[in-house]
């Protein structure tokens, strides 16, 4: 099993930036891939962004060129720099992390951007 905590969200004016961190604990070694996700306010949870354990980056078209994942092996944690954000970026984001038996998830951070 995998333990997420995230955190690093908060309230910021369109334009600006956020990084949130995801950090693991557990069985860290299984994991093959780490995502995030976001659900804004009345919407289904989406794809945001991941990184699988070979370093590999896919991002959602909504977000390509702002936003960026990465991953820092000695803290086991995963990054997302939210850059030019947009009033339509306000949700709560997720990270999980895919292992062989099953997905874990953390309990979210919120991320409010105001006009």
């Amino acid at each position: 099993q995998v333990q997420l905590v995230e955190s690093g969200g908060g309230l910021v004016q369109a334009g600006g930036s956020l990084r949130l961190s995801c950090a693991a604990s557990g069985s860290i070694f299984s994991i093959n891939a780490q995502s995030w996700y976001r659900q804004p306010p009345g919407k289904q949870r989406e794809f945001v962004a991941s990184i699988t354990s070979g370093g590999g980056l896919y991002y959602a078209p909504s977000v390509k060129g702002r936003f960026a994942i990465s991953r820092d092996n000695a803290k086991n944690t995963v990054y997302l720099q939210l850059n030019s954000l947009e009033p339509e970026d306000t949700a709560v984001y997720y990270c999980n992390a895919n292992l062989p038996n099953g997905i874990f998830w953390g309990q979210g951070t919120q991320v409010t951007v105001s006009s």
